[in-house]
């Protein structure tokens, strides 16, 4: 018996879409201000942020680009499971990018500590405040979208879940946010107490910040796109399957297919038929696509 959904498009779909190419646009502007704006005032904080900017931005076209091809595709039969490993696909090749990027901006910034640099403070000090400002508007905009639920319609349950792409846009504006406050001091102080050294300081933190997040989406995209089991959803299943005692488990697989949804393929053995496993396992919100084998 297979109870399934390939269509997993939130209530608020096209409203989060819209308002997150409203963000691109603003933070790929503000990426390239900064990026230019380091190079021509000599400021590695302010190009460490423009570039941690770019990956935010990135990551955010990523989620954009997704809502809109899962639109277009939604009904299409060719995707077994659906689209929702395209963002995945995208993150982990932009990571291995981001990773690059990180190590040339750190290889730049440890330069710069034995060599410094005349840095144009002013200037510099102006940009990083705009930049601060786009974060601010950008989080403002996402404030509303990202507490809104995304739910998943199947025959059975209504799975109801946060967007975590949304969320996690969200998350990354505000850090983007935090990385120009740490530009703006390291600049203010290089200006007025004369710690030259900060501002390089200031491009190895940022070169960090870059790395660490490269890596966290590394690890995640791969676990996605290698169909990894998450160990909880799959206890909870065998819990409820196996509730009585005219049903066991012989095989399971539990895959994510979308964010906050998985897919799962049950071969119990026993007396109990598909239609009682089915209700048994109703409760499991996070499935949205299940497929039972008994016998």
């Amino acid at each position: 018996m297979d109870r399934h959904s390939h269509v997993f498009l939130g209530s608020q779909h096209d409203a989060n879409a819209r308002r997150t190419l409203w963000v691109v646009g603003l933070t790929a502007a503000m990426m390239v201000g900064e990026i230019v704006a380091g190079q021509v005032y000599n400021s590695m904080a302010l190009l460490a942020d423009g570039f941690h900017m770019a990956t935010h931005a990135g990551a955010l076209a990523v989620a954009a680009a997704a809502y809109a091809f899962a639109r277009r595709h939604a009904e299409d039969r060719r995707f077994s499971f659906g689209t929702g490993k395209v963002g995945d696909l995208a993150g982990f090749a932009s990571a291995l990018v981001l990773a690059l990027i990180a190590l040339g901006i750190g290889v730049e910034s440890v330069g710069r500590l034995f060599e410094p640099r005349a840095v144009a403070f002013t200037e510099a000090t102006v940009v990083a405040i705009v930049g601060l400002v786009v974060n601010l508007a950008s989080a403002l905009l996402l404030s509303g979208t990202h507490q809104h639920g995304h739910d998943h319609h199947h025959d059975h349950a209504e799975h109801h879940d946060h967007d975590n792409n949304l969320r996690s846009a969200f998350a990354h504006v505000v850090a983007d946010a935090f990385t120009s406050v740490l530009a703006i001091c390291a600049l203010l102080a290089g200006r007025y107490l004369g710690w030259l050294w900060l501002d390089p300081a200031m491009g190895i933190v940022g070169g960090i910040v870059i790395a660490v997040w490269a890596w966290n989406l590394l690890r995640d995209t791969a676990g996605v796109l290698l169909d990894a089991t998450d160990p909880h959803l799959e206890a909870e299943v065998r819990e409820h399957v196996e509730a009585e005692a005219d049903a066991r488990i012989n095989d399971l697989h539990v895959w994510r297919v979308v964010p906050g949804a998985h897919a799962a393929i049950v071969s119990v053995a026993g007396s109990a038929d598909a239609a009682t496993i089915l209700r048994r396992l109703a409760p499991v919100l996070e499935l949205a696509h299940l497929t039972i084998v008994t016998g």
